[in-house]
């Protein structure tokens, strides 16, 4: 099953987690880059790596779409859909594995996040990030 399969799969009832993570991580997502502050009028959204996110209860979260459509649907609810967005492919895995890490706070993913009936966060919890990043373990439980 795809990602986006496994989203359907969990928001109805009948999906894994365990499943769910998996997918999220073998997934090639699109993130977008950040945007320059006179575009964007938020001081660009600015992140780690120039990818694009937002701080929302104390998490960063990084945005990720899992086609071109989603990320375009995200663009003209931003009011950009005119505009060509620039973006990275990255695996799940890869970011959060190697790119949370570098946040130096609580971070997770925020996928296709314009679709109201198929977005999915990836918080920053055991199992999705690096125990040492995950706001639900203690430090005594981090090995």
């Amino acid at each position: 099953m795809e990602l986006t399969e496994e989203i359907a799969a969990i928001r109805d009832g009948s999906g894994d987690p365990a499943r769910l993570v998996g997918e999220f991580r073998r997934a090639a997502l699109l993130v977008p880059l950040t945007l320059p502050a006179d575009e964007s009028g938020e001081s660009g959204g600015i992140a780690h790596s120039g990818l694009m996110s937002a701080v929302q209860g104390g998490i960063r979260w990084f945005y990720a779409f899992t086609d071109e459509a989603a990320l375009a649907r995200f663009a003209r609810a931003r009011g950009a859909g005119d505009r060509e967005w620039e973006y990275v492919a990255i695996l799940g895995a890869r970011l959060v594995d190697a790119v949370v890490p570098m946040v130096g706070g609580p971070a997770g993913v925020a996928v296709n996040v314009a679709d109201e009936d198929g977005s999915m966060f990836f918080p920053p919890v055991k199992g999705i990030v690096p125990d040492a990043y995950a706001v639900d373990l203690d430090a005594d439980e981090v090995a």
